[in-house]
């Protein structure tokens, strides 16, 4: 099966950084054609729903989205990839170089509501169900789906099967960041079979994570307001509580600001261009380091990799206003 995703490189970075405690690796997700790790388990998603589509003999095709954000472009560039339609519904707030790119990949954009969660609903209750009979739809949930996490998965297996790593006996953790779960439990899937801890990086605003292992329980935030705007689900999804009961996973929480300086640590030593929302991961090898340390005392030969998962919505300008935000706050 053809996948809209493409292999990202995987690369050694120990030597570029100050003092890393042990080894470090960057599977650079932000090679995404659509510019995150989102086409992972997007674009796997769409392709096995059209396998399904074309095997009922239906021959219109449209792909749902309702996010304005890495999900929403996921699911435009694999609908044209694979030449279907797609739409996609935005809340009203949307930002109108976001309607931009998404109409820059062919799809069709709807304005409803005032939040992720009001044009979801109308995108469900109302958009797909006024779909033909000889109509195929795809919906695309932006997290929570077992397809999306399968796709996710490959970045593990990718590493392996293309010996990007020869083994993962050195491994002794793997670090992403976690909105409602999606890359999380890909990462799970991946790492399952040997073991592998994950860190799981969010910000203190937005907590989810945090704030359903406190709560023991799945729980909805009342409000998400985060600079980190990728992370800002107010759920966690069911999957990603089981698996971190059943998986060695730590949390790891820090300030917005932290993963705003995450972001421009990360341009600033590699040129690489990511949201804030990558900034909480790859700020454990810049300024956070301490947090390594959930990982257990790591020798200097010992591995951790840092899923560096991009984000569309950054530019150079940007990562500039970035600048003197967190300058303000020091």
């Amino acid at each position: 099966m053809n996948l809209p995703s493409i292999k990202t490189s995987f690369v050694e970075v120990t030597n570029q950084l100050d003092n890393p405690p042990c080894r470090i690796f960057f599977k650079n997700e932000l090679e995404q054609p659509s510019g995150s790790f989102k086409l992972r388990g997007i674009g796997y998603l769409v392709a096995k729903r059209i396998q399904e589509a074309k095997a009922l003999g239906k021959k219109k095709i449209i792909v749902f989205s309702s996010s304005g954000g890495n999900a929403g472009l996921a699911a435009a560039y694999a609908a044209r990839y694979y030449d279907v339609e797609c739409t996609v519904v935005l809340p009203e707030a949307t930002k109108p170089e976001v309607v931009e790119k998404l109409h820059g990949l062919g799809a069709n954009t709807l304005l409803h509501g005032a939040h992720w969660g009001e044009a979801d609903a109308y995108l469900r209750d109302v958009v797909i169900k006024s779909v033909k009979d000889d109509e195929y739809p795809v919906y695309c949930h932006p997290f929570d789906d077992p397809v999306v996490w399968k796709g996710h998965s490959e970045i593990i297996s990718e590493i392996l099967k293309e010996q990007q790593l020869p083994n993962f006996d050195k491994v002794r953790g793997v670090v992403c960041s976690v909105g409602g779960g999606g890359l999380y439990n890909g990462i799970v899937e991946g790492v399952r079979p040997y073991g592998i801890p994950v860190l799981a990086m969010e910000t203190a605003q937005a907590p989810t994570f945090n704030e359903t292992v406190k709560a023991d329980k799945l729980i909805h935030l009342e409000t998400v307001k985060t600079i980190a705007s990728s992370l800002g689900s107010p759920y966690l999804s069911a999957k990603s509580f089981e698996n971190y009961k059943a998986h060695p996973t730590h949390l790891g929480l820090i300030d917005d600001l932290d993963a705003v300086q995450g972001s421009i640590d990360l341009y600033d030593k590699f040129n690489y261009l990511v949201e804030p929302a990558c900034g909480a991961s790859v700020a454990t090898i810049f300024r956070k380091q301490e947090l390594l340390k959930k990982f257990g005392e790591l020798k200097p030969d010992d591995i951790v990799i840092i899923i560096v998962c991009g984000g569309a919505g950054i530019n150079e300008d940007l990562i500039e206003q970035y600048r003197m935000l967190t300058a303000k706050s020091k």
